[in-house]
């Protein structure tokens, strides 16, 4: 298979590659920063997603959900907090932390400086997410207070920016 072409760090053809995170399409607002690998173009990563996140403290990765497919992030850099299953968990750097198919989850940002963690996970069954009402992550400003909220409402859309300053 031939090398992908990329326009504006995301691959438009099907084919390796390889790109620096700091070079990714990186979407911002007040919930996180987030590049997503193959997760746009005309090449979708149809398998397994691949992200990268930066967290300041008290920023969460997403809003505490479950999905049909595993998934797994490794904390690259600062410190952050799992809840799964209603349960919080410390993490520091170059902690693991794995979720089964169907668990519910989110991290949130912690410490005193912002955490960089890497997030993979399996592509199955679109639109599986659901989100469940969780007094742990509630408290950390990363749960919907009611099923059925819609769970990203209160926050702006993500808008393109620069991959942040200190990755």
């Amino acid at each position: 298979m031939a090398e992908a072409r990329l326009e504006g760090g995301v691959p438009q053809t099907a084919g390796w590659f390889v790109l620096n995170a700091r070079d990714a399409p990186w979407l911002h607002n007040e919930l996180r920063s987030v590049a997503r690998f193959g997760g746009e173009g005309e090449a979708h990563f149809d398998d397994l997603g691949v992200a990268l996140y930066w967290l300041e403290p008290g920023q969460a990765m997403s809003m505490y959900h479950q999905e049909a497919g595993q998934e797994d992030f490794l904390v690259l850099r600062g410190e952050a907090l799992l809840i799964a299953e209603g349960v919080e968990r410390p993490l520091a750097s170059l902690d693991l932390a794995h979720c089964p198919p169907r668990v519910p989850h989110t991290i949130v940002g912690a410490g005193d400086e912002p955490a960089l963690v890497l997030a993979v996970g399996a592509r199955k069954e679109k639109g599986s997410a659901r989100y469940p009402v969780e007094p742990a992550a509630i408290r950390h400003g990363a749960g919907v207070e009611t099923e059925g909220e819609p769970p990203y409402a209160r926050f702006s859309d993500p808008r393109p920016g620069p991959a942040p300053a200190d990755i």
